[in-house]
């Protein structure tokens, strides 16, 4: 499954580069490789994960490290008044706010606030995130690569428990993708994003059994002129 949205977007290593190159950590005498230590009793987890046989897995919080995965040493030393560990309990805002200078987390960081994920927690677990949510960490991620020219991307219903402010937001993303060389192609009824798309293919005329051949396809405006059912939604976005 997804990781948490710090190993997805790589930003434990940076982390722990910058709290080891610290005054404090080298008068500790903790290096980058001490300060990655992790937690022996969960694996680094920092949840204890306990099988119900027939019913869901129950995952508890590990004591020992706090829920950080870290060991002791690691909450030792204090950068802008967070130990390392405590770093991974503040969403990717805040911790933006803290960091955002840092040439190696600026990038990563302001990518998952493009696609509108600035409020998650840098710890949280994989299997607590939404599928939209999972989904635009694996957005965010294509879009801290160094180049997506002649990738393809195809996304399923992106636009699901958005808000309109999010979707703004998404499209201006999407467009960056095809802006830097990638293909972007969207299984959509949202009819801002559809209004955005360079071209429509419209399934029809019913859903399911009753879909599936093609009743409409050309840019948006041309769409919106015809008598499809997504037509009249078009115009009134248009």
């Amino acid at each position: 499954g997804l990781g948490s949205p710090a190993t997805f977007l790589d930003l434990a290593r940076p982390l722990q580069a910058i709290y080891a190159s610290s005054s404090e950590a080298q008068a500790r005498g903790l290096s980058e490789v001490k300060l990655a230590e992790r937690c022996s009793v969960c694996d680094g987890r920092g949840r204890l994960t306990l099988d119900m046989a027939f019913l869901p897995d129950v995952h508890e919080t590990c004591e020992t490290c706090r829920g950080s995965g870290y060991t002791a040493e690691a909450w030792e030393v204090h950068l802008n008044g967070l130990a390392l560990p405590e770093v991974f309990g503040q969403t990717i805002d805040e911790v933006y706010r803290l960091f955002g200078d840092e040439p190696r987390l600026r990038r990563p960081l302001q990518a998952a606030r493009d696609v509108g994920l600035g409020y998650l927690v840098l710890r949280q677990p994989g299997y607590a995130l939404s599928g939209g949510e999972a989904q635009r960490l694996k957005i965010a991620s294509e879009l801290c690569r160094k180049s997506v020219a002649g990738s393809f991307y195809i996304l399923d219903e992106p636009s699901i428990g958005q808000h309109l402010e999010d979707m703004l937001r998404l499209t201006g993303v999407l467009h960056r993708l095809v802006e830097d060389g990638g293909s972007v192609l969207v299984v959509e009824h949202h009819t801002y994003l559809l209004a955005t798309c360079d071209w429509l293919v419209e399934l029809g005329p019913g859903g399911g059994p009753s879909g599936g051949s093609v009743i409409a396809a050309g840019a948006p405006e041309l769409v919106a002129a015809g008598s499809t059912p997504t037509a009249p939604y078009l115009r009134g976005v248009l």
